[in-house]
């Protein structure tokens, strides 16, 4: 091929689609991140120097697929760094007291995302370059909210971090054990679960503070632990009488949003099933609903100051959740196998006491693998949901006194017969 025919191929290379589109976003990613730097004291680059540190990376990387010019892309980076260099002279002489380094990493990332965005996928670092942005936008905001959190709170983040990023991933994925139903993966997958649904909810409390209201109190606290939330209402009626009839309320919400958490659980392990599952739970939810708001509305002159919730990322709960998952889903396989269904409900009945999540979890797993039917998984589910109740009723009654016992027991009754008629009569 000669020179002229060689350029002409070059040139039609440069020229296609997907190199346009790609040079385009380039320069677009670089417009919006030198646009926020532009606006910082710092001043090695900005709103010019940005896209085409971009151009740059997305031409080196472009260059870099012709035959034998694939150094190109390391003496780039080479270059930048070079120029990143020589752009802080003052700085390492002493004559600058700026001491971050947020801009000099910025400019070699949106180099690596101009090479990116031709060697790899665009939507990918379309979506690293806008969160590259927002990080740098959102400074002052996200210094503010790490000065703000206690050495509880990133305990806890970090607890979290052991849980899902340490030892999730080095669990093994298959199926070993008695019935060929304990995967170390999934199990702990469904620690992380739990963990980061009450993670959640302790995020909103320290959001909100402690005077969270009725409502958003009861919330919250179902969302961390409804049985942890009965306890401490429960000791608080027994200290101010004058508590007991917010003390069942706050109860009641924190039990109804119990069924929030169950559909998330089964969203998460079984969403081809969804639509099967969903509408007796849905109805006993309702019900639960309507409760809440008619109870609501004979007290909603008063408020509440919402007891500080317990750190949801201890490995101790995780780790007896695991346990006790693990169990349940031993336990089901092997009373499905020697007494069918009505062994399945007696296993709900007796783990609804302690726990709902671990029984909803386990026999969402099953329905959706097909390894159990649909109609038993609801049922159980509903039964170690009544289960949960009575079990919430008679500690209330223990720690907060008779005038607590029968307050709860006056709002729990409607779900109940509500639960049980559901199983009754439920096609």
């Amino acid at each position: 091929m000669d020179p002229i025919e060689e350029a002409t191929s070059t040139t039609a290379q440069f020229l296609d689609a997907e190199s346009i589109s790609a040079f385009a976003i380039a320069l677009g990613l670089g417009l919006l991140i030198g646009l926020q730097r532009e606006r910082t004291t710092d001043r090695l680059g900005g709103i010019r120097t940005f896209p085409m540190i971009a151009l740059f990376g997305a031409l080196t990387a472009q260059l870099s697929l012709n035959p034998g010019m694939s150094w190109l892309m390391l003496a780039g980076l080479l270059a930048m760094t070079v120029l990143i260099l020589l752009g802080n002279l003052d700085r390492f002489r002493g004559k600058d007291d700026h001491l971050g380094v947020t801009t000099e990493v910025s400019a070699l990332l949106v180099f690596l995302l101009g090479a990116y965005l031709v060697l790899g996928d665009k939507a990918l670092a379309v979506v690293v370059g806008g969160t590259i942005a927002v990080l740098l936008q959102f400074k002052p905001g996200m210094h503010a909210f790490a000065e703000k959190l206690s050495e509880k709170d990133l305990r806890s983040i970090m607890q979290f971090a052991v849980l899902s990023l340490i030892i999730l991933p080095v669990l093994p994925n298959h199926t070993f054990g008695p019935y060929d139903v304990l995967n170390p993966f999934s199990i702990w997958l469904l620690v992380v679960l739990i963990v980061g649904i009450g993670l959640g909810g302790y995020a909103v409390y320290k959001i909100v503070g402690r005077r969270a209201g009725i409502l958003l109190g009861g919330l919250i606290g179902g969302l961390i632990s409804s049985t942890a939330t009965t306890v401490a209402y429960a000791r608080m009626a027994r200290k101010q009488q004058k508590a007991v009839d917010l003390a069942a309320l706050v109860i009641l919400i924190a039990s109804t949003s119990m069924f929030i958490r169950m559909f998330v659980e089964i969203t998460v392990v079984a969403p081809r099933i969804l639509g099967a599952l969903l509408p007796p739970l849905a109805l006993l939810f309702a019900v639960s609903l309507v409760l809440c708001a008619f109870a609501y509305l004979r007290i909603q002159q008063r408020d509440s100051t919402m007891p500080e919730p317990g750190n949801p990322a201890e490995l101790k709960p995780a780790l007896i959740f695991g346990a006790l998952y693990a169990l349940v889903l031993l336990t089901i396989a092997a009373t499905k196998e020697h007494f069918g269904n009505q062994g399945i409900y007696v296993v709900a009945l007796i783990s609804g006491f302690t726990d709902v999540d671990a029984i909803t979890l386990s026999t969402a797993n099953l329905a959706g693998s097909g390894a159990m039917e649909v109609d038993t998984a609801w049922r159980a589910m509903v039964i170690a949901s009544l289960a949960n109740l009575a079990f919430k009723a008679g500690a209330a009654g223990f720690l907060g006194g008779l005038p607590l016992l029968r307050g709860v027991l006056a709002l729990f009754g409607v779900p109940l017969v509500a639960g049980l008629g559901l199983l009754w009569l439920w096609p």
